[in-house]
């Protein structure tokens, strides 16, 4: 019999490989996520993935799509609420100013965080609504 730990796994993995196979590198532990976020020089884009309807539906193929823009972040990371607990607590630590939300971006630029795109306007808004939301700070942030 499998255990849970292995079934979510199986589960969660398909919504790990829809960001990574386009470019996202995970942050899966605490320590990733100090080594990395901080250090990082240009534009940075880190998704806070999540297991709900709205990140599958919206979140993730909005953010996919977002990556067509001209302009875009060097760095590509995300972290998974609610799985790699400790590596989103430690992200959000770098979202200043902002609450725990998911699924959420955080667009940072030289480690330090410049905007967030909440659950609130991803969950009621259409997928190019949320990709606009996405490459407006991507103009507005890039060097």
């Amino acid at each position: 019999m499998m255990s849970y730990e292995a079934y979510m796994s199986q589960v969660i993995q398909p919504m790990r490989d829809e960001l990574t196979h386009n470019g996202f590198q995970e942050l899966r532990t605490a320590e990733e996520v100090e080594q990395t976020l901080p250090n990082q020089k240009g534009l940075t884009l880190v998704v806070v993935n999540s297991v709900c309807g709205c990140a599958a539906g919206l979140a993730r193929p909005a953010v996919v799509h977002s990556l067509n823009h001209p302009k875009k972040p060097v760095h590509l990371y995300t972290v998974f609420a609610g799985q790699d607990k400790e590596a989103t607590a430690k992200a959000r630590e770098y979202f200043e100013g902002y609450a725990p939300s998911s699924p959420s971006f955080a667009i940072m630029k030289d480690g330090k965080i410049m905007t967030m795109i909440e659950r609130h306007q991803i969950e009621n808004n259409d997928l190019q609504s949320i990709a606009n939301l996405l490459t407006s700070a991507y103009d507005k942030y890039s060097e």
